[in-house]
């Protein structure tokens, strides 16, 4: 090395302190969840309460926090979305067994739970609070780890509700380090963590550009795609009862869920009384004029326009130059015939519906189903007493959600409907998607079978699952990690403790020797 280049060469190599720190709740994170997956159903159960009953008593203010950070969404809105993620959500799963093992004595075949182990959690900006809500009780059902990297727009209320959660479930029995957070999240860091050998299982919510790095990160992932939701409203449909549907979900804490409806079609021959209805529920219909002034305001050379994600009907309205009523709810801009050319087909993510109308059924199919190819594997709506057109058009979306006679938002995500109430919208084999249903803790746990020989004995009622689990009960003390790891690997359990620690050390000394 010539002395010019030892000069100018950088004489500390500066650690990046927030992938150290994110790095080492990985490795505390992989402590917990072996010392949390010996837990029995009822320490789990006992753990997931506490965590409901605290996020529960705290909604009102992280909705109020989420949107004083992020400027998206309606604060009374959010609360509700936030409980929904707690005391409902479990007594959905709660009678479903993940640590139980199960006993098919006629088919001579054992099968015992495995956790996945430490989950990655991306939580996006829309929807921060419950999000983590609900990705932390999934994570406690399936006795798993989870450490969250929230959205950097909505880090603050995101890193103090998983505090909030884990000093909750920390207090009710569960390890320390079960539930953690990134403070300081960045791109470089989530794709460097999302790679760690120490990652199980990627649960990635968020952008298309940010899950298709999850699916490539080389770990498995549980990744969902954007939306674009149509609405069907049929002749034989309730028109008051559908249009009610359309406002109250279009408006519902602005339009920010991917479940939300963003196209509403109808025939020639119902859109006069589905545009009376509409405007009679809140719904701004707008003429020729306000359409194309909100598509300018809406789409420009860039896409979409950012500004408007999350914001209320009144506040765009007045961006685009839009005279409304202050009663309007949402705002409905007009194309007169369905195409795939119009911008305002596509996802918008606030309270902007819009309307178009076909000559029959077939036309509305088609022009449906390709819409909807822009949110492939989502959601869809259909509003109606037509059993038969129900099932044609169900058949012919490419979507895994049909809410029928129901709000989509809060349908399609099991909260106005029986689907298993969820904010990862699995999007299947059309959204490029490893999960098709609405996520739930049973997509975090494996089974290995035991399977004996078809005419081999099997004496099943002498298998001992005694070992398996146990309840430490609140406050008993954590063995150390270690002490966690079978007798016959402790010491290699010892030596990747210590190699971590020293790892750390020199990382955050600039020392790589």
């Amino acid at each position: 090395m010539s002395d010019q280049t030892t000069a100018t060469a950088p004489l500390l190599k500066v650690p990046d302190r927030a992938l150290s720190s994110a790095k080492m709740k990985v490795g505390r994170a992989a402590w917990a969840a072996r010392y949390y997956q010996s837990f029995s159903r009822e320490a789990v159960l006992r753990i997931a309460e506490a965590v409901a009953r605290a996020g529960f008593e705290k909604a009102d203010h992280y909705a109020d926090w989420a949107v004083r950070e992020t400027g998206f969404g309606v604060v009374e809105h959010k609360a509700i979305k936030n409980k929904l993620c707690t005391h409902e959500l479990l007594d959905y799963y709660r009678e479903l067994d993940l640590i139980t093992p199960r006993v098919d004595a006629d088919r001579k075949i054992v099968e015992m739970p495995k956790p996945a182990g430490v989950i990655f959690a991306l939580a996006p900006a829309t929807n921060p609070v419950a999000t983590v809500y609900y990705k932390a009780m999934l994570a406690i059902l399936s006795r798993n780890a989870i450490v969250f990297s929230p959205h950097p727009a909505a880090k603050a209320c995101s890193a103090d509700a998983a505090r909030h959660l884990a000093e909750a479930a920390e207090a009710a029995g569960a390890p320390s380090g079960l539930i953690q957070c990134v403070e300081e999240p960045s791109v470089p860091l989530v794709q460097d963590i999302m790679a760690s050998d120490k990652i199980n299982v990627i649960m990635a919510t968020g952008g298309n550009a940010m899950v298709r790095a999850a699916y490539s990160s080389g770990n498995p992932a549980l990744g969902v795609g954007s939306g674009n939701a149509v609405a069907y409203v049929d002749p034989s449909a309730r028109v008051d009862a559908a249009a009610k549907c359309l406002v109250d979900s279009n408006s519902f804490d602005n339009a920010i869920l991917c479940t939300n409806e963003s196209v509403v079609l109808c025939l020639q021959s119902n859109r006069g009384n589905l545009e009376r209805a509409l405007r009679s529920a809140g719904a701004h219909i707008c003429n020729e004029q306000d359409t194309d002034k909100l598509r300018d305001y809406l789409f420009h050379d860039h896409g979409f326009n950012v500004d408007a994600v999350g914001k209320s009907a009144q506040w765009i309205a007045e961006k685009a130059g839009i005279r409304v009523s202050p009663s309007a709810r949402i705002l409905v801009p007009v194309v007169a015939e369905p195409g795939q050319d119009d911008l305002l087909f596509r996802e918008k993510l606030c309270p902007v519906l819009t309307l178009t109308a076909a000559i029959d059924f077939q036309q509305a199919v088609t022009f449906a189903k390709h819409t909807a190819k822009r949110g492939a594997g989502h959601s869809a709506a259909f509003h109606g007493e037509d059993s038969g057109r129900l099932v044609a058009f169900s058949q012919a979306m490419p979507v895994y959600r049909v809410v029928v006679n129901a709000p989509c938002s809060q349908g399609a995500a099991g909260f106005a409907t029986h689907l298993p109430p969820s904010f990862m919208i699995g999007t299947g084999y059309a959204g490029r998607s490893s999960v098709g249903e609405n996520v739930g803790p049973q997509h975090l746990v494996n089974w290995t079978r035991i399977a004996y020989g078809k005419d081999v004995p099997a004496n099943l009622h002498d298998l001992d699952f005694a070992a398996l689990s146990a309840d430490p009960g609140p406050g008993a003390p954590a063995p150390a990690a270690a002490a966690a790891a079978p007798a016959n690997t402790r010491a290699v359990g010892r030596d990747e403790l210590r190699q971590l620690i020293l790892e750390e050390l020199r990382s955050l000394t600039g020392n790589t020797q």
